[in-house]
């Protein structure tokens, strides 16, 4: 059988959007090929019907390097994320070797492409991650439910978060809360003392996949405040669900739900955001954002269907392997 190697720079215990990818693509891909997930690509592979795909082109560089000495010119995709595609490209060297060294660039969403140079752009693909669908729970009509979802750091941007709770902290109808592990813990504290500021503010901490989803699910609302974002799993998650998505206006979260999308605020925006969150609150009769995001997340639901991206997949491999 085939061999597929999976290089991700976190495994399991990161809980995060590299490791759900990893996974995913593992499951998606074992049918056909014996698929293994590494943080580090070793020395020696025992079969030479092989190929690999590595996410992340900077922290992924030394495994790109080194599967290209093994194997020159042969079986290799790497996978950009958004700290590749809005930083490291443009500065770290390592990162530059890793796009010249595959054979295969693919990127996550629609607007990624437009940040590659021309002759990178011959090699490079769209597969939009994928999510299983779930049932659109009733929400509860005397109160709003928020949820953001990240790790806390500073690309993801939970200031804004906080800032916007505050603003909002009046509002004893609207309920934000807020999943993620402090990896910054200067960022940890700032959630503790918005707790303490804004009643209407929950810092959860970390919480498993299957609870944040459930979460989720049981919001009206995902915030998704982001600096960068190669493309976000969460936003995927909350379309699958019926979870509107309010959004920062930066081209990772518009490749993943369309440059005309009416959920977007400037990024760090904190007073566009509480502002965004009081619209949904008191939508009625005379404003129509409710109704037009419902239709907008519904419109992009399909492109993160399961069936899609193992498609995408298949080919991706089939190609890296020489066959038709």
């Amino acid at each position: 059988m085939p061999q597929l190697v999976i290089v991700t720079p976190a495994l399991r215990d990161a809980n995060n959007g590299n490791w759900q990818t990893a996974r995913r693509w593992q499951r998606h891909l074992a049918g056909d090929y014996a698929v293994r997930i590494v943080k580090q690509w070793p020395s020696a592979l025992a079969c030479d019907d092989a190929a690999m795909i590595a996410l992340h082109a900077r922290r992924s560089a030394e495994s790109i390097a080194a599967w290209a000495k093994e194997h020159p010119g042969r079986g290799l995709a790497v996978v950009l994320t958004g700290t590749d595609l809005y930083r490291d490209i443009a500065v770290d060297a390592a990162a530059k070797r890793s796009l010249q060294l595959a054979q295969k660039l693919v990127v996550l969403q629609e607007a990624a492409p437009a940040d590659l140079a021309a002759e990178l752009r011959r090699k490079c693909r769209v597969i939009y991650q994928s999510t299983t669908s779930r049932k659109t729970l009733p929400k509860p009509s005397r109160s709003l439910r928020a949820v953001m979802v990240g790790h806390l750091r500073e690309e993801k941007s939970p200031e804004t978060l906080f800032a916007a709770a505050r603003l909002l902290k009046a509002h004893g109808d609207i309920h934000i809360d807020h999943i993620g592990d402090p990896l910054d813990p200067a960022l940890g504290k700032l959630a503790q003392a918005t707790m303490r500021a804004a009643p209407n503010y929950r810092w959860l901490g970390g919480l498993s996949h299957e609870e944040t989803r459930r979460r989720i699910q049981r919001a009206h609302l995902l915030i998704h405040c982001s600096r960068m974002e190669g493309g976000a799993h969460v936003i995927m998650e909350a379309t699958a669900c019926g979870t509107l998505v309010l959004a920062s206006d930066i081209a990772g979260n518009v490749g993943m739900l369309g440059a005309d999308y009416a959920g977007y605020f400037p990024w760090g925006d904190a007073a566009a955001l509480a502002a965004l969150i009081l619209r949904c609150r008191n939508a009625d009769g005379t404003d129509k954002l409710l109704a037009k995001l419902q239709r907008q997340c519904a419109k992009r639901a399909p492109l993160f269907a399961p069936e899609a991206e193992k498609a995408a997949l298949q080919k991706l491999v089939r190609e890296l392997l020489g066959r038709r």
